[in-house]
């Protein structure tokens, strides 16, 4: 019960928050540069978090696949290839692949700000909804 009302509780928050940021995203009242149409930002919005969300998820499975012994790591060419990459030579692409990951999220992220932050002035009158 409990957890049924965290997970309704985190589904509305998450929706309400999802308005508020496409509702300032459509109506231009964000941070994002001037000259860059308001559906632009929309996609970059979605294209940067998919992009986030992609390397965080190759973060967990690399970690996972590395405590794996080498025949079990499935048969799988793509996968096959990757592990190659990875655990190739002295050990050094992994945790080179985890820092430039690292700053890849980071520079996505503060470009998300940039793209999602409100420029509305508090007490106006005139907020999102």
């Amino acid at each position: 019960s409990f957890f049924w009302f965290r997970v309704v509780l985190s589904a509305a928050v998450l929706c309400f928050s999802l308005a508020v940021t496409l509702e300032g995203l459509f109506t231009g009242n964000t941070t994002m540069w001037d000259g860059v149409p308001n559906a632009v930002a929309v996609i970059l919005f979605f294209l940067l978090m998919s992009v986030v969300g992609l390397l965080e998820g190759m973060q967990i499975a690399f970690f996972a696949v590395a405590k794996l012994k080498k025949s079990e790591r499935g048969n799988a060419p793509f996968a096959m290839k990757t592990c190659e990459l990875l655990f190739r030579g002295d050990g050094h692409n992994l945790p080179g692949f985890m820092i430039g990951r690292q700053l890849c999220v980071v520079s996505c992220f503060f470009i998300i700000a940039r793209v999602t932050s409100l420029n509305v002035e508090p007490g106006n009158g005139d907020n999102i909804f």
